[in-house]
């Protein structure tokens, strides 16, 4: 599961030295599945190892991961990297980032997942958002775009540039790219 080099734990034993008997070693990831997912390792006292914790058993210590995030662990490696100057730890997870739980969902689902992971933070900083309403058998995607997206100037080069294009390019059963808000000016106009 988790591979941690010989020098990551002579470093990890040596640490815990100097912290309260019974620390072990906390491996986590902050929003698992996403884009913008982190990992991380830190210590963990014992009255912090939770019941959904998984205990991994290495050299002289533990390593505690919730059993939620264990798929995202899938071929990870920690070590321990030193230079003439300098040592660094380092924590790869090449699963970290990748959505393990979209195997099972439908096309429409992962669309939905996508626009919300991929397209919706670039939007959200106008105050915008666009959803999937509807995806036709055809393989036409119809989208709706709300809050600051809605009365836009540049909603044309948004749906072009960023939705459609990323939309046709990450999902090949799509030929089309639909957009039904009424985008006239108005007083139902974010701005």
């Amino acid at each position: 599961m988790i591979t941690i080099s010989q020098n990551a734990q002579k470093h990890f034993k040596q640490l815990l030295l100097n912290e309260p008997i019974g620390t072990q070693i906390r491996v986590f990831i902050v929003n698992p599945g996403t884009p913008t997912a982190e990992c991380g390792v830190a210590f963990c006292p014992e009255n912090e190892i939770e019941e959904s914790d998984v205990k991994l058993k290495y050299n002289g210590f533990f390593v505690y991961l919730n059993k939620d995030i264990i798929s995202y662990f899938k071929n990870s490696e920690i070590d321990l990297v030193i230079d003439n100057i300098s040592s660094q730890l380092t924590l790869k997870a090449p699963y970290a980032k990748i959505n393990i739980s979209q195997k099972n969902l439908s096309l429409e689902e992962k669309i939905k997942y996508f626009l919300n992971v991929e397209i919706n933070p670039q939007l959200s900083s106008h105050g915008g958002q666009v959803n999937l309403i509807e995806l036709h058998d055809n393989g036409t995607a119809i989208i709706q775009f709300s809050g600051g997206c809605n009365g836009c100037s540049m909603i044309e080069l948004t749906l072009k540039e960023t939705v459609e294009k990323k939309l046709l390019a990450s999902f090949p059963e799509i030929t089309k790219v639909c957009d039904q808000t009424d985008h006239l000016h108005g007083q139902h106009s974010f701005y």
